[in-house]
C-alpha cells in the first residue's frame, strides 16, 4: 500500500465531521476551566463536549422530582394516620 492510500485510510478511519463553537469568557472563568480540565487531565474542549453532551441526556427537573419522590416513597414501610390528629382536631387546629 502506498503512503497516500495509507493516509487517506487513517484520515478516513479516525476523523469525523466536527463543528465548531466559539465561547467567549472572561480571563479567570477560563483559568478556573483550565486548572479543572488539568486535573481530570482532559483538555477545555473535552470538558465542553462531554457538559454538551449531557445537556440532551439529562433528566428534566420533573423527572428528577417524581424519581426522587418515588426513592422516599419506597423507604416508607408502614405509615397510619390514626395514631394523629382527629378529623375534629384538624379542623380546629387553625382556627
Amino acid at each position: 500500500m502506498r503512503g497516500g492510500a495509507l493516509a487517506s485510510r487513517l484520515k478516513s478511519a479516525y476523523c469525523e465531521t466536527m463543528k465548531n463553537v466559539t465561547v467567549s469568557m472572561d480571563d479567570e472563568t477560563y483559568r478556573r476551566a483550565r486548572v479543572r480540565a488539568a486535573e481530570a487531565g482532559k483538555s477545555v474542549s473535552a470538558m465542553v463536549r462531554a457538559f454538551l453532551n449531557g445537556l440532551g441526556t439529562a433528566e428534566t427537573q420533573a423527572e428528577r422530582l417524581k424519581r426522587e419522590e418515588a426513592a422516599l416513597r419506597a423507604q416508607i414501610k408502614h405509615f397510619s394516620a390514626s395514631d394523629r390528629l382527629s378529623r375534629d382536631e384538624v379542623h380546629e387546629r387553625g382556627a
